[in-house]
């Protein structure tokens, strides 16, 4: 009876591993959206707050918004495949 204990607990091991790793990997691409979202979407807005005369390019902001949300996106799927 003690192999089939010892490998129910390596199996247990297994999934808690695979668990946390899993919330890591979806706990990094959140915060790369995050991150992308800050840097190029707000950053794109800054020239309408400035004094300069720079118009916003809005094909940044667009693509910026995207990839945003295609890693929220793949941070959600990845969690959601527990």
């Amino acid at each position: 009876m003690g192999n089939f204990s010892r490998q129910q607990e390596e199996k247990k091991e297994a999934r808690s591993w695979d668990k946390t790793v899993k919330e890591t990997l979806a706990k990094y691409f959140f915060d790369l959206s995050k991150l992308v979202f800050t840097a190029i979407v707000l950053g794109g807005f800054v020239p309408i707050f400035t004094n300069e005369y720079v118009a916003v390019n809005w094909m940044v902001v667009g693509c910026g918004t995207f990839v945003s949300v295609c890693f929220a996106i793949f941070g959600y799927r990845i969690l959601k495949n527990k």
